[in-house]
């Protein structure tokens, strides 16, 4: 299965699992083992806020856009993210949402 990426920002978390030619996207689970080689489903078909595109089988392998939540301070790696080869069933790796903010050491009170 090939997962492009679409960066969007959004509040939302995003969680993503792969089972055969089923994917699990924040709990809703969305089979594809019916669509032929060669066909495509359009977006409109498919009843998911996060896709962002029609899903094809090119060659028996599933090619859809997902759309990727990311926050104020999301990293280049999910601003500009690589499209995500998933052979193996499980939790899809989904690029970090945001880097988290620095951590500010508390100032001292000046002792009187």
């Amino acid at each position: 299965m090939q997962i492009n990426w679409n960066p969007v920002r959004r509040d939302e978390a995003l969680t993503v699992t792969k089972q055969g030619d089923a994917l699990t996207i924040n709990g809703e689970v969305f089979d594809f083992t019916p669509l032929p080689d060669g066909a495509t489903l359009p977006r409109d078909a498919v009843d998911c806020d996060w896709l962002a595109s029609g899903v094809e089988r090119v060659g028996g392998e599933i090619t859809l856009i997902l759309l990727l939540p990311h926050g104020a301070r999301a990293p280049e790696e999910t601003r500009f993210p690589q499209p995500v080869a998933v052979t193996e069933d499980g939790p899809v790796p989904v690029p970090p949402y945001s880097i988290p903010e620095p951590q500010t050491e508390p100032e001292e009170e000046p002792a009187a």
